[in-house]
């Protein structure tokens, strides 16, 4: 038996390994073990295998985190679906980080290794979470003979260009208004304590402008142009709707979870893979973006509370001096990290609305490609409405999986919030499952291989 491995990075994460249930059978299989290329593997398959093998990869981990499997994303989900006769694989990957290149054939010859010692599935699904949705979403895109369908669960599939952009935006943002004479470098790290230095820095900067009505407002505008919601982290209560103040008290606690990791650290880790600076802001006009927020009704408020000129602060935006990207970075994340939207088999996509750390309009940036590709048809989203990253019940999750299962078994979508409800509560009776009616906004600076014009930074 395996000791589940906490990832205690960033709740955001949300990425622990998980355990095998103590009362599995004697007659199960468990397997556990190393790839070629060093990445780990971890492999339960049931004494009576329903036949579907589901294929799952782990959300994002430091580089610096251990390396270590993982097959389910939670120890219920593990449970309950051994119980019900699936088999679970799943491996690290050769390295943590922005590690697309190692994830990719490290599950395709975990994958493998299981055809080897059971034989070929009669069905088999690739599902992730996170990061790990990301990773989901590419095996099907480029290995699409290897699968019958996929289930991205609060993916990273807005892919990597557009990820890394529109993290570049509110830190931008914040140092241009709140740290305008201070020497505080935003890409092009040279290592890790680079990074990290300027993060603290900046970090230094916004828990100051926190104090002041001023700041709170300027701190809510870079928040709306990474769309974080004002309702983002299940431990935080629920702000009313015109609650503006208590909505960027909850943004800015996720502004500070972006500072720490992603928007600086996880930053340098992904440019050092790509050789440069990937991201860019030459030519946004951030005063359309702003528009374009579903947070844009909170910003006006508290720049009316402050006495500030929000069109003044947009125009310093607009005329302050915009980072550049590296030529070749670009190109390698286009390559490694850029998602065609081509889908041969179906996917599900599911997404929390109140998630900080991967915003639920990648969900339009994903729908812009699959239309564009063409395989809008292939693809259906579903959303859970709820704060957090990543924060779904077992019972959702389940849903989910049977959702997609019944797309494979009809031909048809049934993935009505009532649909996944129902299945959701048959799965978990304990938990209310929260699927509804959604439509996210556009996502604010999309880019896929399906739109050739994307491709001009």
């Amino acid at each position: 038996m395996r000791t589940p491995t906490a990832l205690a990075v960033l709740t955001a994460t949300l990425c622990a390994a998980v355990a095998v249930p103590a009362q599995a059978a004697a007659t199960d299989t468990h397997l556990e073990g190393q790839l070629a290329s060093g990445a780990k593997y971890l492999m339960d398959v049931p004494a009576d295998w329903n036949g579907t093998v589901l294929l799952y990869s782990h959300g994002y981990r430091p580089a610096a985190a251990p390396v270590s499997a993982q097959n389910a994303p939670s120890p219920a989900t593990l449970t309950k679906l051994l119980d019900e006769g699936y088999a679970l694989i799943g491996s690290s990957y050769a390295t943590n980080g922005w590690a697309i290149t190692d994830a990719v054939p490290d599950q395709l010859a975990t994958l493998d290794l299981f055809t080897e010692k059971f034989g070929k599935a009669g069905e088999t699904i690739a599902w992730g979470t996170s990061y790990g949705g990301f990773v989901t979403t590419a095996l099907a895109e480029r290995h699409a003979d290897r699968f019958d369908g996929s289930l991205s669960m609060c993916g990273l599939v807005q892919g990597g260009v557009a990820n890394w952009n529109s993290t570049l935006d509110p830190v931008f943002a914040l140092k241009t208004l709140l740290a305008p004479d201070a020497d505080i470098q935003l890409t092009g790290f040279a290592d890790q304590s680079a990074a990290v230095g300027a993060a603290n820095a900046l970090s230094a900067k916004v828990a100051d402008a926190q104090r002041t009505p001023e700041g709170r407002a300027r701190i809510a505008l870079a928040a709306a142009l990474h769309n974080i919601p004002g309702y983002n982290d299940p431990s935080q209560t629920e702000p009313a709707p015109t609650d503006w103040n208590a909505q960027q008290a909850n943004q800015y606690a996720a502004v500070s979870g972006l500072l720490s990791l992603p928007a600086f650290s996880w930053r340098q880790e992904a440019e050092s893979r790509a050789g440069g600076n990937m991201s860019w802001n030459t030519g946004v006009d951030y005063t359309a973006m702003l528009t374009r927020s579903p947070l844009f009704k909170e910003v006006t408020e508290l720049y009316k509370e402050a006495g500030l000129a929000l069109r003044g602060d947009l125009g310093t935006l607009n005329r302050a001096p915009r980072t550049s990207a590296d030529t070749k970075a670009v190109r390698w994340m286009r390559q490694t990290s850029a998602l065609s939207g081509r889908l041969t088999d179906p996917q599900l996509n599911i997404h929390t609305t109140g998630d900080a750390l991967i915003p639920v309009q990648a969900e339009s940036a994903y729908r812009r490609a699959a239309t564009a590709a063409p395989s809008g048809r292939l693809l259906s989203q579903a959303y859970v409405d709820g704060p957090g990253h990543c924060t779904f019940t077992t019972g959702e999750m389940i849903g989910a999986l049977r959702t997609l299962e019944h797309r494979l078994h009809t031909g048809r979508w049934d993935a009505s919030p009532q649909a996944l409800n129902s299945r959701a509560a048959g799965a978990d009776s304990t938990t209310e499952p929260r699927y509804v009616s959604y439509r996210p906004a556009a996502y604010p600076r999309p880019y896929d291989l399906a739109h050739p014009g994307d491709a001009r930074p």
